[in-house]
């Protein structure tokens, strides 16, 4: 996912690093070299601004799974195990924010791995940073496709995410309209303020087999959609496509309710916050779809899912959300890396996520690809009255 507010959707980040009592872990001519008998994490993350909703959910998953591993004494690293020490910056949703955070990260603290952001615009304003220090970073959300790659088409050495790409995600929805709601003519209204919303509404229009009947725009923080709702309505169309974030698609959906739209709406993981049918209205929050790394629905039929999910309930007290998992299983593929490896140095962090291949994850078996994309399954969960109340699951 990318947010262009004041920084980005794209991802949470968390650092390895060993430490003794001085702090003592190293930078060496590449790399950072763990040092002590603790592993250090970082977490850059959007925990205030625009993107805090997501940072926030993603900073739960992250302290969830580092107590987890703690309480089964830490990551194994030569035989011996090492807890973990988990550092949270607040990059405050800006993309100069997120360089900065980067740079304490890997220079002050000394990190050895990285997760998140949780946006793409912040954990692409990290790059520099981390590849200058040689320390990778997993975010758990950056769903732009050119993400992970350089200008140059090479793949960025030290970038990972642990969810899949914009591409997919809107060629998902774009079946789904055609194949399971039947629709044969579609409306799409694109959050144009990121390349989030762009690059998913493009996808979508490609992979569509029907009629792209209207297409629209929206901005972030506009309030109202009645004109363009309006005029969607006078088309007669089969589904509403809108790609973007539950603040904005949550009014919208009121607002079409309202103006006795009833057709399907389907959105993105965007949309996969309780504070959407919030916004929406309950009983406005029905025939809403939107493409999900994770349901709730269809992790029932995992039993790693149902441990995190119980896990999650009982310490916060609330149904696990996407972004929680996300963030849960980007630490898990480091420790699974630091301990393939048997390292936690920067370096060797790097070359065991490159060669992580289907780890059981709580949003699905993840393996990463040559361009260090995560390829994993893809759901599409459906709302009734503000309630998820079903999931299908696209192969």
């Amino acid at each position: 996912m990318k947010k262009q507010i004041i920084g980005g959707l794209a991802a949470v980040v968390m650092t390895m690093s060993f430490m003794t009592g001085c702090n003592t872990a190293s930078t060496g001519s590449k790399g950072v070299k763990a040092s002590g008998n603790t592993v250090k994490i970082g977490v850059n993350m959007e925990l205030s601004g625009g993107a805090g909703g997501y940072g926030n959910q993603q900073k739960q998953g992250i302290q969830l799974a580092v107590d987890e591993i703690n309480h089964h004494g830490g990551v194994k690293i030569n035989g011996h195990k090492q807890k973990i020490k988990a550092i949270i910056k607040d990059n405050k949703s800006a993309t100069s924010t997120s360089a900065s955070v980067a740079a304490q990260l890997t220079n002050n603290d000394k990190v050895t791995s990285i997760v998140g952001p949780a946006t793409t615009s912040a954990g692409t304003a990290q790059t520099p940073n981390i590849t200058k220090a040689a320390v990778p970073a997993v975010s758990p959300s950056a769903t732009d496709p050119g993400f992970t790659m350089q200008k140059n088409g090479k793949v960025q050495p030290y970038v990972f995410r642990a969810c899949y790409q914009n591409d997919f995600q809107g060629s998902t929805a774009a079946k789904f309209a055609a194949e399971n709601l039947k629709a044969k003519k579609v409306a799409v209204l694109t959050d144009n303020s990121s390349d989030y919303g762009t690059g998913l509404a493009k996808a979508f229009k490609k992979a569509f087999p029907g009629e792209i009947a209207a297409s629209q725009t929206f901005a972030e923080g506009d309030k109202d959609f009645n004109a363009v709702l309006t005029s969607f309505k006078s088309k007669n169309v089969d589904a509403i496509y809108v790609p973007g974030y539950y603040s904005e698609v949550g009014l919208i959906i009121k607002q079409a309710r309202q103006a006795g739209i009833k057709v399907p709406i389907i959105g993105t993981d965007g949309m996969a916050d309780p504070k959407l049918a919030k916004i929406a209205g309950a009983q406005n929050a029905s025939n809403v779809y939107y493409t999900t790394p994770f349901s709730i629905i269809q992790a029932q039929k995992s039993t790693t899912a149902r441990r995190f999910m119980t896990a999650y309930h009982k310490r916060y007290h609330q149904e696990a959300p996407t972004f929680s998992a996300l963030a849960y299983d980007s630490v898990y593929m480091i420790k699974n890396a630091i301990e393939k490896e048997n390292s936690a140095d920067s370096t060797k962090i790097a070359a065991g996520l490159a060669k992580v291949k289907n780890y059981k994850g709580v949003t699905g078996s993840i393996t990463i690809d040559k361009h260090h994309n995560a390829t994993k399954p893809i759901a599409i969960e459906s709302l009734k009255n503000g309630k998820v109340a079903d999931s299908v699951a696209i192969k």
